[in-house]
């Protein structure tokens, strides 16, 4: 009887135990932050469980939604620590529109443009670059990614960065849709943004679906106007033979 009930308490706690004890050899405990409910539910979880953090990082690109940036202070209040924020080594705008293509069949362009499947600059320049160059100004480190058990996928990918990453929220069982949950529970609610949005990632990015670009354009009228000034810059169009007026257009006359 006491084996049994000592069996069901090992496996009940032992994804917690372990991801607790499996990286201590590693000195530094760092935890990627991208201030969505993912990795929010992931850094409470462990800080609820006493997880060794010895610093919390947010790659900012600049075009996140103000709910994001307004819950990302929610949250440095609510645990008491302050979030290192990490940009890269020019802005958005500056690789958007300003930067010149020294080679290739665009020399001499001006500008990436709008990002695409085979071309997001973004999260190369902005997210990978930064986080990379910060991760090896350190002493030997773990990195944790707020990936949920409904996206093994993603944690089957290649590692990109230059130390090892665990994924706590996939030992524990954790769903896009329980870490949510959890993140309302605590008290945190992106003034709703869920409620319209499955994601937050940046307001301007063209790899969003259609149905969301109707819900920007409806409820986020200051950022489509930012759009569109910022569609007046570049060579490229928002969408496939598509600018930001144009899926206006559509959006109006659908």
């Amino acid at each position: 009887m006491f084996f049994c009930a000592f069996f069901v308490l090992f496996i009940a706690f032992y994804p917690i135990y372990s991801t607790m004890t499996q990286n201590q050899a590693y000195p530094k405990h760092i935890v990627l932050f991208s201030g969505g409910k993912d990795s929010t539910c992931m850094l409470l979880m462990m800080i609820e469980n006493n997880i060794r953090i010895d610093d919390i990082v947010f790659c900012d690109t600049g075009q996140e939604f103000p709910e994001v940036y307004r819950h990302i202070k929610h949250v440095q209040t609510y645990i008491g620590r302050k979030i290192t924020v990490l940009k890269g080594e020019k802005p958005w705008q500056y690789w958007f529109a300003e930067h010149v293509k020294t080679k290739g069949k665009r020399k001499g362009q001006k500008g990436y443009g709008w990002p695409a499947w085979q071309c997001r600059w973004c999260v190369k320049v902005l997210k990978k670059e930064p986080l990379v160059k910060y991760l090896r100004s350190l002493p030997p480190c773990h990195l944790y990614s707020g990936i949920t058990s409904d996206e093994c996928h993603r944690a089957n990918a290649k590692n990109v960065y230059p130390v090892p990453v665990a994924f706590p929220l996939i030992d524990w069982k954790i769903t896009k849709n329980k870490s949510l949950r959890y993140c309302y529970e605590q008290g945190f609610d992106w003034n709703g943004l869920y409620q319209l949005f499955s994601r937050t990632g940046c307001f301007c990015c063209p790899l969003q679906k259609f149905s969301a670009l109707e819900t920007l354009f409806y409820f986020f009228p200051h950022l489509w106007r930012k759009m569109k000034k910022m569609d007046r810059l570049t060579h490229k169009t928002f969408k496939t033979r598509s600018t930001v007026s144009e899926i206006e257009h559509r959006i109006r006359t659908s």
